[in-house]
């Protein structure tokens, strides 16, 4: 036989009966299922949104980028050139500079509070993105467990001699993440040696 063993389990899997041919578009199907679920809970809390949440946010995306410089460059260099003299006709109405600070620290408080609303609204964003991660993650260690158990059964049906490994008896153990994150939380609060 001439044949390549990946040949051979392709044309197994095309004469098998209970085997169902492979779709390529299948998962390229979910995975756009999946994108467009997720797109459109995010347009959702992008609309549930409150207007200050909002208005934060613009203000945050706009002081986050090159104009937001290229606006305070033009404003800082026009005030410095005005009150030394550089522009003819125009009187030094802040000399000491003294106004330009006020309004550089008064500037920045503000432009801080909103960066923090921003940052405040995106980790609750975060957070709910991880408690999705975990809850995935929980179903699909269940379905893993699931799974090696019936393979395991399996093959002690079979009388294959791996199914006598003492490592899949751990493996087939369900996770408990309460007890997970006691201990996490132990090795924390305990003194590092």
């Amino acid at each position: 036989m001439t044949e390549s063993r990946s040949e051979y389990r392709a044309e197994q899997r095309r004469d098998s009966p209970s085997t169902p041919p492979i779709e390529p578009n299948v998962l390229a199907s979910v995975l756009e299922r999946n994108i467009d679920a997720l797109r459109e809970k995010r347009q959702e809390e992008e609309r549930k949104a409150g207007l200050q949440e909002r208005i934060a946010e613009v203000i945050t995306r706009f002081t986050g980028s090159m104009a937001f410089v290229y606006v305070h460059l033009v404003l800082v260099a026009g005030w410095v050139a005005a009150n030394i003299g550089l522009i003819p006709g125009v009187p030094a109405f802040d000399p000491t500079f003294v106004i330009l600070a006020t309004f550089a620290s008064v500037e920045a408080i503000f432009l801080s509070t909103f960066v923090l609303i921003s940052q405040n609204r995106a980790a609750e964003e975060a957070d709910r993105r991880s408690e999705l991660d975990l809850q995935t993650n929980l179903l699909s260690e269940h379905e893993i467990t699931r799974l090696l158990t019936l393979t395991r059964a399996i093959a002690q049906h079979l009388g294959i001699q791996e199914a006598q490994d003492p490592t899949l008896q751990e493996l087939e153990r369900h996770v408990a993440p309460e007890k997970v994150l006691d201990r996490l939380t132990e090795d924390e609060e305990s003194p590092s040696a």
